[in-house]
């Protein structure tokens, strides 16, 4: 079987000749240990090295954009993935100064707007903040926001993703090209406002999330005639105790719009796969039963999201995932051993599963940990 039918056999619940993987994302620190040169991918380290190639000019942009495609196939590649992740975090703006090597100022239009973005090497992790200290919004200033993306969606037109294009005419016949469409979330982390607003302008969240269910429509409709089929978005809205706000606010107000776009991944002969790290089990009747989800990627083993479970009660539901961070980062390396063939074996008895990192290889993972579980899944998949 090519990886592109076996990734199709594993949604249909079909047998595979082996256990398809794909491992969702990796720091640069890993890539660059197993592909041998500095990696251009990553997350917040991304963002800053395409900051930094704009300050420098056109031609080290160039290169940042051609680096970071080629580097993310070279690693999915390396990882032996069925799924390619062609793709990593980007931020294309160019600052007005640079400050230091790690810090730069975008210093747009009125100083109120000014913004500023700090890289912390350590970690290869961005922060973006506000110039000026940000003054809590009122429920006025979310309603004007909502209005002007109501306004806004009406003249979008989607495009087709430099790096998922080029990789899926490139390899779209052999492999399944990952491509994000159809996000879908409540923000939880940018201030309080959002959490008032789900008790006390339930409205206002409605209108926010109708915007994104406008905006996924016109995307998996564009992408599914581009021949992509996998549709993968995030939205993390739980921690090890559970979700951020309550399965009765899941239910009012996420819910009935992951259906409508579930159904339109299905509509489109497509598939539409939710993630978020963290205890679901508090709604997972409804995000993994009732929405129609095609597929449950970030997989959190440590916060109680467990493989046979998951697949006993949910057997329709695909799962990515499960080879938890914690462990490749902090575990020994007979522990990964452990954990990786407890997924392979899960995967090979109740079939519907991909195996892979749930979420990241993180900065500080042991190679030889990485090294443990990639070998392990080449023995025993």
């Amino acid at each position: 079987m090519t990886p592109r039918e076996r990734v199709f056999a594993v949604f249909a619940k079909q047998p595979t000749d082996k256990i398809p993987v794909h491992h969702i994302g990796t720091c640069s620190q890993v890539a660059s240990a197993l592909l041998g040169r500095e990696a251009y991918v990553g997350g917040g380290i991304q963002q800053w090295r395409e900051v930094t190639a704009l300050w420098n000019g056109e031609d080290a942009h160039a290169e940042f954009v051609e680096r970071s495609f080629q580097d993310a196939l070279d690693i999915a590649l390396a990882f032996e993935n069925d799924v390619i992740r062609p793709s990593y975090w980007r931020y294309n703006r160019k600052p007005s100064q640079k400050i230091d090597d790690n810090t730069y100022l975008f210093a747009d239009g009125p100083e109120e707007n000014w913004s500023v973005l700090r890289y912390d090497p350590p970690s290869e992790q961005c922060h973006t903040f506000k110039y000026h200290p940000e003054v809590k919004p009122s429920f006025e200033d979310l309603e004007a926001g909502i209005a002007a993306s109501e306004q806004a969606v009406e003249s979008y037109r989607p495009s087709l993703p430099d790096f998922e294009s080029r990789a899926q005419q490139m390899m779209g016949d052999q492999y399944v090209i990952r491509v994000g469409a159809g996000g879908l979330g409540i923000p939880t982390r940018a201030t309080d406002i959002w959490f008032e607003a789900m008790l006390l302008r339930p409205d206002l969240i409605a209108r926010h999330l109708d915007v994104q269910v406008e905006r996924a429509r016109r995307d998996l409709e564009f992408l599914s005639n581009h021949g992509f089929r996998l549709f993968w978005v995030g939205s993390d809205f739980a921690s090890y105790e559970g979700p951020m706000y309550s399965p009765k606010v899941f239910d009012e107000l996420m819910l009935p719009r992951v259906q409508q776009i579930a159904a339109l991944a299905e509509a489109n002969g497509g598939y539409y796969l939710f993630a978020s790290d963290g205890n679901l089990w508090p709604v997972a009747d409804s995000l993994f039963g009732k929405s129609g989800i095609h597929g449950y990627f970030e997989i959190d083993r440590r916060a109680g999201m467990d493989l046979g479970r998951l697949r006993r009660e949910y057997p329709d539901l695909t799962l990515v995932g499960n080879m938890n961070s914690h462990t490749t980062h902090l575990g020994t390396r007979e522990e990964v051993i452990e954990e990786t063939r407890s997924c392979l074996e899960e995967a090979r008895r109740s079939h519907g599963i991909i195996v892979g990192i749930s979420n990241y290889f993180v900065p500080g993972t042991p190679l030889e940990n990485v090294q443990a579980m990639l070998e392990t899944i080449k023995e025993h998949r």
